[in-house]
């Protein structure tokens, strides 16, 4: 079986106008999403842009990268609930949720979308079932059909199914009294990962915040967890794995550093350089580390499950800490002293590992 390649890919424009624009990354040019069945997607509005009103054929983990904005949200035989949001908002969307998107401020806003297609339509790809626009589902009714299902005339059914030419985003008058949001529809539907506490807080090294079932419970429905990663400039993530069998899939939000990936037979996979906007994905069982540059940098990332477990496999949290000595003398085949020396170092550095003095 050849290689599949790692190489970390930037989202393409699938579609967009005057109101913003929607990406999405490609399996064909980024296959772990097909092997992996991941979906990932970028929207991004302008001032007074609309999302039209859609569900999905995936579940997914909505994070919004830049601006402020108001979402809605409806779930299956609920009400709406209109949340507004921000930067560093992160919403668990499960299946037959339909949403809409407004942004009315000046600053783009832009929301990143990485989720689960093992149901989907087409592995490793998020397809969009709009409500309304040219391509919405009831222009593929006959007028009879959705007459009879809206008890509608005719004439009013060609004005109401046909008048909305756009498709998917459209830019809205300044002036139409949108729907306000409300403060209590945020309760269990949005977290903000930067101002929620710190999972991990290594001074100089980074920090984290890890979204599971306990903070924000809808990740439990959707099928899986999420986390936000700082990394200080020049500080080490420390190498590690998803012992549960778990795909890490991770969107570079801001800075940039270096990547190295190594397979089950020891061999790298995959060195590079990571830089914002890039979207990677760690296979299962491979070991993953990172190294930023002297700008930092943050990250974005779903595991494959709700509430994932890792092995780090260096710091005083690392698996070798837990192995007796003549383990590792045998395993590494080394002298007691040269094992000492091993075990000696990294005792108060967990997971992250500032720079070098």
């Amino acid at each position: 079986m050849a290689a599949i390649d790692l190489t970390p890919q930037l989202a393409k424009k699938v579609y967009g106008g005057d109101g913003g624009s929607y990406y999405a990354w490609s399996p064909s040019e980024l296959p772990m999403l097909h092997h992996g069945n991941i979906g990932a997607a970028k929207l991004a509005l302008e001032k007074n842009g609309f999302a039209l009103p859609r569900y999905s054929d995936s579940s997914m983990v909505a994070y919004v990268l830049q601006g402020n904005g108001v979402v809605g949200i409806i779930m299956p035989e609920s009400e709406e609930k209109i949340i507004a949001i921000k930067k560093g908002d992160a919403l668990a969307l499960p299946f037959g949720v339909v949403t809409w998107w407004y942004n009315k401020d000046v600053t783009e806003l832009v929301v990143l979308f990485l989720g689960d297609t093992s149901k989907a339509h087409k592995a490793g790809e998020f397809t969009n079932f709009f409500l309304t626009g040219s391509n919405g589902i009831f222009t593929g009714f006959s007028n009879e059909f959705v007459g009879r299902a809206w008890d509608l005339e005719e004439k009013d059914v060609k004005t109401i199914v046909g008048s909305q030419s756009s498709k998917g985003i459209v830019k809205l008058d300044s002036n139409i009294n949108f729907p306000e949001p409300k403060p209590d529809h945020r309760n269990g539907m949005a977290l903000n990962c930067l101002e929620a506490p710190l999972d991990v807080d290594i001074k100089e090294g980074g920090r984290v915040v890890v979204l599971n079932t306990k903070n924000l419970p809808l990740v439990g429905e959707v099928g899986l967890g999420a986390d936000l990663v700082r990394l200080d400039g020049g500080a080490m993530c420390s190498p590690g794995f998803s012992c549960d069998s778990a795909l890490q899939v991770t969107y570079i939000v801001k800075g940039s550093g270096r990547v190295q990936v190594v397979g089950p037979d020891g061999k790298r996979v995959l060195e590079t350089t990571l830089k914002a906007g890039n979207l990677f994905i760690v296979p299962r069982f491979h070991v993953v580390s990172k190294i930023a540059n002297s700008d930092g940098m943050e990250w974005f990332s779903i595991i494959t499950t709700p509430n994932p477990i890792f092995t780090h496999l260096a710091g005083s949290s690392s698996v070798w800490k837990a192995l007796s000595p003549t383990i590792l003398q045998v395993g590494f085949n080394v002298d007691s002293k040269l094992e000492q020396l091993f075990r000696s170092k990294r005792t108060s550095d967990a997971i992250f590992f500032p720079p070098p003095k």
